[in-house]
C-alpha cells in the first residue's frame, strides 16, 4: 500500500478528523508522517525543538518533566487517539515542555507543526477545526493538571480534629 495512503486510512480513524473534508485531510496528510517507537524509546526530551504534533494510533506514550528536585515525574500517559506535543502548534512555543517516551511499542502519526499553522493561516474553515480542537485538548490538560496540583496540595485530613 502507498504510504500516503495508508497513512490517510490510519488519520481516518481518529476521532479528532471525523469532521475534516477530504481536502482537509489530504492536506494534513500531506504534512504527515507515520512513525513507529519501541517501547522505552524517547520520542522527544524536554527542551528539544518543537516540531511535530504527535497523535498515538497504538501503543501508550509517557510523558515526563523535569522537577526541581525530585527529578522526572510523570505526569500523563498518553493512549490510542490522543495528542502530544500540541503546544508546537502555537507560535509561540519552540522548545519541548516535556520528554515522551514509549511505554510499550507505539505507533504515531506525527504533524509537521509550522506546516500546519500555515495551512491554518490559508484555509480558514481548517484552521477553526483544528484550533478548535487544541482548544478542547488544552481545556482537558488544564483540568487534569488542576486536579494533580489539588492531590498534591492538598492536606491530609486532622483526624484528631472535634
Amino acid at each position: 500500500m502507498d504510504p500516503l495512503d495508508e497513512l490517510k486510512l490510519e488519520l481516518q480513524k481518529i476521532p479528532w478528523f471525523r469532521e475534516l473534508q477530504i481536502k482537509h485531510l489530504d492536506m494534513i496528510a500531506g504534512i504527515s508522517q507515520l512513525r513507529n517507537v519501541k517501547a522505552g524509546e524517547v520520542l522527544f526530551r524536554e527542551g528539544d525543538r518543537a516540531e511535530y504534533i504527535y497523535i498515538v494510533l497504538s501503543g501508550r506514550i509517557a510523558l515526563d518533566m523535569a522537577v526541581p528536585p525530585r527529578g522526572k515525574m510523570r505526569f500523563h500517559t498518553a493512549d490510542p487517539w490522543e495528542v502530544i506535543g500540541w503546544s508546537s502548534a502555537t507560535p509561540v512555543v519552540h522548545q519541548r515542555t516535556a520528554s515522551a517516551t514509549a511505554v510499550v511499542d507505539s505507533r504515531l502519526a506525527m504533524i509537521d507543526s509550522a506546516r500546519l499553522r500555515e495551512l491554518c493561516d490559508q484555509d480558514h474553515d481548517l484552521g477553526y477545526l483544528v484550533m478548535r480542537r487544541l482548544s478542547n485538548i488544552v481545556a482537558s490538560r488544564l483540568m487534569s493538571s488542576r486536579l494533580q496540583l489539588l492531590d498534591m496540595f492538598a492536606e491530609p485530613e486532622n483526624k484528631n480534629a472535634k
